[in-house]
């Protein structure tokens, strides 16, 4: 039979168990601050050096694992998780600037499974979209297209969202050379305007984003895949109008000069190498530290184009390749032993 002293010693260990839980609830302006971090973060992506983006990141990644051990709230644990699933994002598109795809495929599958842990649509499709963008810089274009196709499938997509995976897919298409299915897969990501948003890609947005601008470079590389140049060049062009429109300090180098490439690539497939060193005018003066990988990659492919029967013994073309090779032994990618896998294809 119960007396009164079991139920004392019942009730006061629940009350020790209850005030250990209460204990370990963070206070909820440590993860208002982690949150307006990452925010911040993600927003000045386009317009940090990505080296010390990388350290930034790696700091929030750090302080979300810590944290999560530190409270026993399901509703802290959503928003902890959904944190880290940023800070890896972030860490993976670094880790491809910096010429480094090993740890960057790393980064966004880690993103991916932070984002199913808590079932978040949105984060997990920018995670697959980052898997297929790598996957054709790999060389695995086949492997690319399921990926994007995959990540189209999580709910709760805005049209930012769709947008961007459109475009990787278009991308990928044109490296398998299906001109009808890239082509497709460009006016699908022209043609998302139901004004439909996700928290991620539209009220954080930053490297998120897939604005028209970022939307028009990708498209341009695309269709240099397809060697078309006319429509790369006016996919190129319109990318660089929108980003001069931005104010002094705010267009993303990571955007403008791999469009700027693009623009000289298309102008190299009519044989204009002086329209092409005009273009390239503006990415010769990127710092080093900017020079990240998509920039890079094209810039190969650029010199490529200038070995073509068309340019032999042309002086200018002779000058314009010696001056990419140059600029491009200054690269972090290059610093950092990475392997030119050559994914946009000349």
């Amino acid at each position: 039979m119960l007396d009164e002293s079991d139920l004392l010693m019942t009730a006061r260990d629940a009350a020790s168990h209850a005030s250990e839980a209460a204990s370990l609830h963070l206070d909820e302006l440590t993860l208002d601050q982690l949150h307006d971090d990452l925010v911040q973060l993600a927003r000045r992506y386009g317009c940090t050096a990505p080296a010390m983006v990388y350290q930034e990141a790696t700091g929030l990644l750090n302080q979300a694992q810590v944290l999560l051990e530190r409270t026993r709230s399901p509703e802290q644990h959503t928003r902890l998780y959904y944190a880290a699933a940023q800070a890896s994002a972030l860490l993976a598109a670094i880790s491809f600037d910096l010429g480094a795809l090993t740890p960057a495929v790393s980064f966004a599958r880690s993103s991916a499974q932070y984002g199913k842990t808590i079932g978040n649509g949105p984060v997990q499709a920018y995670a697959y979209g980052m898997m297929a963008f790598m996957a054709f810089w790999d060389g695995r274009p086949g492997e690319a297209v399921r990926l994007a196709k995959t990540a189209q499938t999580f709910g709760g997509l805005g049209d930012t969202a769709r947008r961007r995976l459109y475009s990787i897919e278009a991308r990928a298409h044109g490296h398998l050379r299906n001109t009808d299915q890239a082509e497709r897969a460009i006016r699908e990501a022209l043609e998302q305007s139901s004004g439909r948003r996700d928290e991620l890609h539209d009220d954080i947005g930053g490297e998120f984003a897939f604005d028209a601008a970022r939307t028009a470079m990708s498209n341009a590389t695309t269709c240099l895949l397809l060697r078309d140049a006319d429509s790369a060049e006016e996919f190129a062009t319109k990318a660089l109008t929108l980003l001069r429109a931005c104010p002094e300090g705010e267009q993303p180098i990571m955007v403008s000069g791999p469009a700027a490439v693009d623009l000289a690539r298309a102008r190299l497939l009519r044989n204009e190498v002086e329209g092409a060193q005009e273009a390239l005018t503006p990415v010769f003066q990127v710092p080093p530290s900017w020079r990240g990988s998509g920039m890079m990659e094209r810039l190969t492919a650029a010199r490529i184009e200038l070995t073509r029967p068309d340019f032999r013994g042309a002086l200018a073309a002779l000058a314009l390749a010696e001056q990419i090779e140059d600029f491009s032994a200054l690269s972090p990618a290059r610093r950092l032993g990475a392997a030119n896998p050559l994914a946009i294809e000349a």
